[in-house]
């Protein structure tokens, strides 16, 4: 008898583990199993041991060059993710970029032009187009350039003629406009007192949020068949419904999560069924990004331990549902636990369509992950 108990001790356990297995959620332990995708990293330097670390963590990363002052020469930030690219195939992809500077002559077009075709030469996926287009780039008669500017034009249609992805990163969050005491989370605030320049509320002769993202849509009319990832959740990240709006208009623009997160955690503290419904509805359009920056310094362990506390924190917000705190305003906030088939398109499957073939070693397949997508998931 003692025999038998055991056996149907075992088969019980066992039935257990498969239904746990088979279930349609995630649990905190599939974090370090799970096939994932951060879409939105900016790494610099030989980075060795934060790959090390994505490694562990099941994460392959997209490393995106962007013409932004406190980040190395582009020269530079071009050169780190082609070495990244080349030391690490099958889980380093990249997005190149090109400099305004000496904008709208004739001699910047052809600079413009030769960093996207030796950025795509040498892999690169897709061009990021940063927030200094609307926000401080100025032509000679004191004009704030816009993102339909038709002396950019040419830029575009170039992207679009390569079917390279545009990353736009057009104006910032919604709180650039506010003064920080109407600012909904403290990063915003810490990030705005220490680039003022950037700080709108500050600087009301420049461009309104409003009319960027409406020269940011009117670019995205003229250009029917682009591809386009609206990265920081389009800079509609304070209200979810927004964000759909967005997406119902542009049938082929994406979006990314990427610094965005608290922002959603904002919301799910008030109405998580509004946030979760937005993720679930949307599943087909939305990217896992973080925006951690690393490098060019690859000596601190604290740095790459950053990184993966972000990378956990964000997936217990979208797989649990435990009560969770946040360091960027005081409520507290229940996770979404999302379906897992919603997690795997969000954290993965989304990437690898809109990137194509950006993570395949070269000679091998495409990587499958650890789990299917299965069908749309409510």
């Amino acid at each position: 008898m003692h025999g038998r108990a055991a056996l149907l001790l075992l088969f019980l356990c066992g039935a257990a583990a498969k239904c746990a297995a088979g279930s349609g959620y995630y649990g905190g332990d599939d974090f370090a199993r799970v096939e994932k995708i951060d879409a939105h990293v900016h790494v610099h330097g030989p980075a060795d041991h934060l790959m090390a670390q994505a490694a562990r963590d099941h994460f392959r990363l997209l490393t995106i060059n962007v013409d932004y002052p406190d980040f190395p020469p582009l020269a530079r930030q071009r050169a780190d993710a082609i070495s990244l690219r080349e030391r690490y195939p099958g889980r380093v992809a990249f997005a190149g970029t090109f400099s305004v500077q000496g904008f709208p002559s004739q001699a910047w077009e052809q600079a413009a032009r030769a960093d996207i075709e030796t950025a795509q030469a040498r892999g690169a996926v897709g061009i990021k187009i940063w927030k200094n287009i609307g926000m401080s780039l100025q032509d000679a008669a004191g004009n704030y350039v816009m993102p339909d500017d038709p002396r950019l034009a040419p830029i575009v249609d170039l992207i679009e003629a390569r079917h390279l992805v545009l990353l736009g990163h057009q104006a910032e969050p919604l709180n650039c406009w506010l003064p920080p005491q109407r600012m909904t989370v403290r990063s915003d605030r810490e990030y705005f007192a220490e680039h003022p320049r950037y700080y709108m509320y500050g600087h009301p002769e420049m461009p309104s949020h409003a009319s960027i993202l409406a020269a940011r849509d009117r670019m995205l009319r003229a250009h029917p068949g682009l591809h386009f990832d609206a990265v920081h959740l389009a800079s509609l990240e304070w209200d979810v419904d927004r964000v759909a709006g967005f997406l119902d208009r542009f049938p082929k623009a994406r979006v990314d999560l990427a610094a965005r997160m608290a922002h959603l955690e904002y919301q799910a503290a008030r109405d998580p069924a509004r946030v979760r419904g937005f993720l679930i509805r949307y599943q087909d359009r939305v990217l896992y990004g973080s925006d951690d920056a690393y490098g060019p310094d690859d000596s601190d362990p604290q740095a790459v331990a950053q990184v993966h506390r972000d990378w956990r924190a964000d997936w217990d917000f979208l797989t649990s549902q435990r009560r969770l705190r946040s360091e960027e305003f005081a409520r507290s906030f229940q996770g979404l636990r999302l379906p897992r088939a919603v997690v795997d398109k969000i954290y993965r499957r989304n990437a690898e369509a809109l990137f194509a073939g950006a993570w395949v070693a070269p000679g091998a397949s495409e990587p499958t992950g650890a789990a299917g997508a299965g069908a749309d998931a409510r």
